[in-house]
Parts: structure tokens; C-alpha cells; sequence
């Protein structure tokens, strides 16, 4: 009969490159912190399987659901997710174990020849196509491109990170526009002809993030994976995630956060929470930002809890509520 402190702990994930890649990351970290064997239980979900865009299946929250049934069935005993797909309403019967260290959170251009945004725009007599199947994206992409006194065309695109890029390589597309921690993690960030700023180009709340999630009766499973959390990242993503709440917005509504650590000569002391909502064609958008103290401890999340509240409360009476289209209910 095996031990229950030595058989292998079963991690749950999707069959995607990308997926087995960063659960494969967190897998041998966790073989390092606890000594026991590690295996990857591949899942199929819903968003797997659809080729509908994500806005008309539910957003990004399709990839979560069969990997939560597994966990609450018992077939798998942890799961990791990219924060940025996890609606932000967290269910009792699951807990957030570990947020480790994120990843960049940028978003990545790769375009045709070597080619900047900037550059794409340039030629008078081309308008550029440029796929991505994020209506995030989609706004920041064509308001800048209206700041230039320019246009592109965003085309929706599906499919997996190697069918994206074969898009550009192909001639379909003129560029594609990823998430450049996912590209970092199989390996391909070198193909990124720009790393977007986060002033043109607000992130998806959460992007660049891993969530470990466990059910909440694991509790000792959820103590050792807990040393895996970093408190910072925790503290960012939370406030990022906290505004979309607020606003009442799903993981597919064109709505960007990002939340920077302000650090003195001393020590990580602020935390600075951009936020943007726009309509798809970028003639609209809402920009704030906000600021506040770190939380003196991990468990204290009011803080960051609090500023996503606050900011997405000033963007709503900004108008922000009729850019975002349908809001989730």
C-alpha cells in the first residue's frame, strides 16, 4: 500500500504546448519542495475544443472548469492555471495555494520582417492585419494605431501559439500579438519582433501569472505548495483582478490592468494600478491609474482589494460601463 506522503502528486493541466510547459515549470518545484514524485494528468477543456471565439463561449473561463471538476472530484490533487483564464469569483470549495513569481506581463508583437508596430503602421498605401483574439488587444491595438494618425486591421484568430505565429510566416497576417510570458516559457520569446510597453498596451489582468489551485480540504497539500507564493506578485495580480470584478467585467471584456511594485533605495513601498477600457475599434478609451501602500503582510489583501475597487469606480463613472459591451452578470 503506497504512503500517502511519498505516492506521486497528481497535477492537473491542459494538453497545450504551453500548458504542459509552465506545469511542467511547476511541477519539478514542487518534486524540490516536497520530495515526492510529481505527475502531469493532461485535461481536456471546453476552450480546448471550441473553435468559437472565446467573447461568444464565455471568455477565457472555459479552460478552467473541467480542471476544477477534476480537483473536486479527487482525480487530480492540484492544478495550475495562467492566472489570467481564472474567472476572478473564487469559488469556497477551491483555494489559490501559490501565485509564484510572474513571468513578464507584456504583451508581444511578431510581425512580418522584423517589423515594429510602429513600422507596420507606416506604409500609407498598407493597412496592416494584425490577428489576435483578445478584444483587449483589439482596443489598445487600434487606438494606437489612431494616436499615429494610422490604422490597422484586427483580425480574431483562435488556435494554439505555433498556429498563430504560422499565420505571420504564412502571409496571412501581417503580425500577431501574444502574451510574451507564454512565448518565454516554450522557448520562443526570441521570435518577438517588439515587447509592447505597458503605456500603448495595457496587459490582461493576471497575465504573465501562474495560479496553483488546490480543493480547501487539502490543507496540508496547501501549506507546503503555499511556499511557492510570492507576495508581491500576489499583491499586484490581486488589485489587477479586483478592478475587473469591480467592474463587473468577464476575462474576455476588452479591459487591461496592470499593477507596477514602486521601490525606494530601501524596499518595495507602492503599488501603481493602471487600468483601461475600450471599444474594439479603439475610438474610445478609459485610462486611469491609482496608487497605494504594499500590504505590510501576505495575508492583508484589503489594499489591494481596496485600489481595484476604487479605480474601477472612477473609471465606471468615466463611462466605462457602456465601452465593455455586454457586462457579465
Amino acid at each position: 500500500m503506497t504512503d500517502s506522503t511519498t505516492r506521486a502528486l497528481r497535477l492537473g493541466t491542459r494538453r497545450s504546448k504551453l500548458a504542459m510547459a509552465q506545469s511542467g515549470q511547476v511541477a519539478e518545484a514542487v518534486r524540490e519542495l516536497t520530495g515526492r514524485p510529481v505527475e502531469l494528468v493532461e485535461i481536456t477543456t471546453y476552450g480546448d475544443t471550441s473553435r468559437e471565439h472565446l467573447a461568444q463561449i464565455g471568455g477565457s473561463g472555459v479552460f478552467v472548469s473541467a480542471l476544477r471538476d477534476a480537483l473536486l472530484s479527487g482525480e487530480i490533487d492540484f492544478a495550475v492555471h495562467s492566472l489570467k483564464d481564472l474567472p476572478t469569483a473564487q469559488p469556497e470549495t477551491l483555494t489559490l495555494a501559490a501565485i509564484p513569481v510572474r513571468e513578464d506581463p507584456r504583451d508581444a508583437l511578431i510581425a512580418r520582417d522584423g517589423l515594429t508596430f510602429e513600422q507596420l503602421t507606416a506604409d500609407e498605401d498598407r493597412v496592416a492585419r494584425i490577428g489576435t483574439g483578445s478584444p483587449r488587444r483589439m482596443a489598445q491595438l487600434n487606438a494606437w494605431a489612431r494616436s499615429l494618425g494610422r490604422r490597422v486591421e484586427t483580425v480574431p484568430i483562435r488556435g494554439n501559439i505555433d498556429t498563430r505565429i504560422g499565420f505571420v510566416e504564412k502571409g496571412e497576417l501581417d503580425a500577431v500579438v501574444l502574451a510574451a510570458a507564454g512565448l518565454t516559457r516554450i522557448g520562443r520569446i526570441d521570435e518577438a519582433t517588439q515587447l509592447l510597453s505597458p503605456d500603448v498596451i495595457l496587459p490582461a489582468p493576471g497575465q504573465g501569472a501562474l495560479a496553483i489551485e488546490c480543493a480547501a480540504v487539502n490543507v496540508d497539500l496547501i501549506a507546503r505548495l503555499a511556499e511557492l507564493d510570492d507576495p508581491d506578485t500576489r499583491a499586484a495580480v490581486t488589485a489587477e483582478r479586483s478592478l475587473l470584478a469591480a467592474l463587473e467585467a468577464g476575462c474576455s471584456a476588452p479591459v487591461g490592468a496592470l499593477a507596477d511594485l514602486q521601490a525606494d533605495e530601501q524596499a518595495v513601498t507602492e503599488l501603481h494600478l493602471r487600468g483601461v477600457v475600450g471599444t474594439t475599434d479603439g475610438s474610445t478609451l478609459v485610462q486611469l491609474s491609482t496608487t497605494g501602500h504594499v500590504p505590510a503582510s501576505p495575508d492583508d489583501v484589503s489594499t489591494p482589494l481596496n485600489m481595484g475597487h476604487e479605480l474601477a469606480a472612477e473609471m465606471l463613472a468615466k463611462g466605462a460601463a457602456g465601452l465593455m459591451g455586454e457586462r457579465a452578470l
